[in-house]
């Protein structure tokens, strides 16, 4: 078990059995009564995002959370595959943990994935990634001096908004956090 002074800025604590990162802590030391300890802590698994204050010297259990480099390499019924990129084992992680994640990964694809006790929590792709265009409605002249958007469905199956003037088989950088259509990428 640790106390308060433990609690740094990226510490995984375990509180009523859910995993929560810190994201800010103060220490504060009132001029009237005992110190705390004011935190803003994320949900490992959900995102939510709490305040909890901590009387100093209280005790915590800190978890220990390995963030490792894998490599995509399939989909199997309900479950990824992926790839140590350090000893070559392989894993497979539920859809549940891969979330949205799914619209975004193409084989091969490195990632990086949270694990305590060897149990993927969540998966972190890179800020965007480049894929390509497999269907969208044709563009008609003239479409390129408006700001409209149309639907594009991208080689993952997801449907993103792009500009008008893009036709299939344009390669495109998308936001891996919003869905959003970034630019266009020349090869």
């Amino acid at each position: 078990m640790a106390s308060t002074a433990d609690i740094k800025n990226g510490v995984v604590i375990k509180i009523d059995g859910q995993l929560w990162t810190v994201i800010d802590f103060q220490h504060v030391k009132p001029g009237k009564g005992g110190a705390f300890v004011r935190t803003k802590m994320k949900n490992v698994v959900t995102g939510k995002t709490v305040d909890k204050t901590y009387n100093a010297g209280t005790k915590i259990e800190i978890e220990n959370v390995d963030r490792r480099d894998f490599t995509y390499l399939y989909k199997d019924g309900d479950s990824f595959v992926f790839m140590d990129s350090t000893d070559y084992d392989q894993i497979n992680v539920a859809a549940s943990v891969v979330g949205d994640a799914e619209n975004f990964m193409l084989e091969n694809q490195p990632v990086t994935i949270a694990l305590n006790n060897d149990n993927p929590l969540y998966i972190d792709l890179p800020a965007s990634v480049v894929l390509e265009i497999t269907y969208t409605e044709p563009g008609l002249q003239g479409d390129r001096s408006t700001g409209g958007t149309k639907a594009a469905t991208v080689e993952t199956g997801y449907q993103i908004q792009v500009p008008l003037f893009l036709e299939t088989g344009t390669k495109v950088k998308v936001d891996t956090r919003t869905g959003d259509y970034l630019g266009r990428v020349n090869d």
